[in-house]
């Protein structure tokens, strides 16, 4: 069975009503980002981060996944599909995908603030007086500005496994997910779906031009001329 790896960003999940924080100006739902996404902010104005969080995770609970989600959720019935995720939702496991690595965390789970590798499943509201076993107050599973990856080294080689690549629905400007791609094994087929792509994308990838929804039908139907 061919192996479709896909690399999904915020785009993914705009249809689904998530909003961005780089589309505009540079906000993500009214904060600067270095307020709510760094380690810096976190130890500035703990409370707000924790807020901005919790308003995020219960967001959750009022989408859905588009028809973008369930359409790559659909190409399991013919392919192996791995998605590579910068999200932090859950829409592409809503949507009915099995196999999904989130580059940046998780909305719905919690860590240790001081053992990282402590982490929980959690739907409800997050604040400080939330403790590991060792009493260490827990915070957001998000991999902030400044922090590693800790998952980029699986994501490597799944994307050195791969088939065809499939991008979507992200800048290509937040590294070090968007030099995912080069990882690929030469002469592969790479498609990247984007209304506003990237530019100086090389030539060899295919261009699709569309919102995600449209992009991946698109995609569907491109792979039907695909000899593997």
């Amino acid at each position: 069975m061919k192996h479709i790896v896909v690399l999904s960003g915020a785009g993914m999940s705009a249809e689904s009503g998530i909003n961005t924080f780089r589309d505009a100006d540079g906000l993500w739902e009214g904060h600067d980002v270095m307020e709510v996404a760094s380690p810096e902010g976190f130890q500035k104005n703990p409370d707000l981060v924790y807020d901005f969080y919790n308003q995020r995770r219960q967001q959750l609970f009022d989408v859905t996944p588009n028809e973008g989600h369930l359409q790559l959720a659909n190409l399991e019935r013919s392919f192996k599909v791995s998605i590579i995720t910068q999200n932090v939702d859950d829409l592409h496991e809503r949507a009915g995908s099995t196999e999904v690595l989130h580059l940046h965390g998780e909305l719905r789970k919690a860590r240790s603030t001081v053992d990282e590798t402590y982490i929980v499943d959690w739907d409800k509201e997050l604040t400080a007086v939330n403790k590991d076993p060792n009493g260490y107050s827990l915070r957001p599973h998000i991999v902030w500005f400044g922090e590693a990856v800790p998952m980029l080294d699986k994501a490597v080689s799944i994307v050195n496994q791969a088939d065809v690549v499939l991008i979507v629905g992200t800048s290509l400007q937040v590294y070090p997910a968007a030099s995912l791609y080069q990882f690929a094994p030469e002469n592969i087929p790479i498609f990247y779906i984007d209304p506003k792509p990237a530019s100086g994308i090389p030539s060899s990838i295919h261009l699709i031009e569309k919102g995600a929804s449209v992009g991946v039908m698109e995609f569907k139907e491109q792979l039907k001329s695909l000899e593997f």
